[in-house]
């Protein structure tokens, strides 16, 4: 009997310890937990190509297969579709019985690339997720975990009941917290278009059924997207980083919302620096309040000894 090749399996987290901080070493095909060493999976499959390209024409000439495998995608990108605008098949000189079988073989491709109800609803929760992770900047990696926790809840039959739109906006917000690009519940909302107490309450959700085990944000992981929205130099951002690190270690940072700490160090670090900046300014990047900035300005600067001047 013929040996099946090693399948790609969905690992999310270790059995063991729950870590969601796997490493993928192809070099040994195995699958293992940064944290407890324990091997998942040793024999993996390596998606990679064995060719190299430096530049787009020789990638074109050496490439033998289409777009690698995503799970942003409902088929995970393993099917073809046809074009409409086969210009062989709409000539003048074509009859137009073959005009009308192409387009009978186009619409049944389409029904097999979508089959059934949870296939379709699944086609239609990843176009909305793509959707949102665009709206919201996330990279590639964001879309592909948001994209494998919305299918493990659909495969555990969490969604049923539920609308898509909320679920997918608690998987982008779960995921983009377990990357370490958190986005706030009020930039979520605003690009689902999903009120914040239906996205949390999903949220909670889908963490206590998944067992989903995230890290609360840490103001940091805020610092470089409102830096590079405000516009202000890496010293800043720097700064700013440098300051929620010694906030952490007297431990001034266990209560205070994570995006008001992040607005205010910038705004210190900018002031330390000479950089002009207004707290209004940091305020509607970070989408809190003016006073919460005041506030944490105050309280930092009298902890860790800072004096810039308000």
């Amino acid at each position: 009997m013929q040996k099946e090749p090693p399948r790609v399996q969905e690992i999310d987290c270790c059995p063991k310890c729950n870590s969601p901080n796997l490493e993928h070493d192809y070099q040994k095909a195995e699958i293992s937990c940064r944290r407890c060493g324990y091997v998942l999976e040793d024999s993996i499959i390596d998606m990679g190509q064995e060719w190299r390209a430096f530049d787009h024409e020789q990638r074109d000439k050496r490439s033998r297969t289409g777009a690698p495998t995503t799970y942003a995608v409902s088929d995970k990108g393993l099917t073809t579709s046809m074009g409409r605008g086969n210009r062989d098949i709409n000539a003048s000189n074509v009859p137009e019985r073959n005009k009308a079988q192409m387009y009978r073989i186009n619409k049944l491709n389409q029904k097999i690339r979508i089959s059934g109800t949870g296939e379709r609803n699944l086609a239609i929760a990843l176009s909305e997720l793509n959707r949102e992770c665009s709206r919201l900047g996330l990279p590639k990696p964001v879309k592909e975990d948001a994209a494998i926790i919305y299918r493990r809840a659909a495969k555990a039959n969490l969604v049923r009941g539920r609308s898509i739109e909320g679920m997918v906006a608690a998987s982008v917000y779960t995921a983009a917290k377990r990357c370490k690009l958190p986005r706030t519940l009020d930039e979520v909302s605003e690009a689902s278009n999903v009120t914040k107490k239906q996205i949390g309450k999903n949220y909670r959700f889908l963490r206590r059924e998944l067992n989903i085990k995230i890290s609360p944000p840490s103001p940091a992981d805020f610092i470089p997207r409102f830096a590079s929205l405000l516009g202000v130099s890496g010293e800043v951002e720097s700064k700013a980083i440098d300051i929620v690190h010694k906030s952490k270690e007297q431990g001034l940072l266990n209560g205070p919302e994570p995006t008001g700490v992040a607005a205010a160090t910038i705004y210190i670090a900018a002031v330390l620096l000479g950089e002009k900046i207004t707290q209004r300014q940091v305020a509607e990047i970070a989408k809190v309040s003016e006073v919460t900035i005041r506030n944490r300005y105050k309280a930092l600067s009298e902890k860790l000894n800072l004096s810039p001047a308000l």
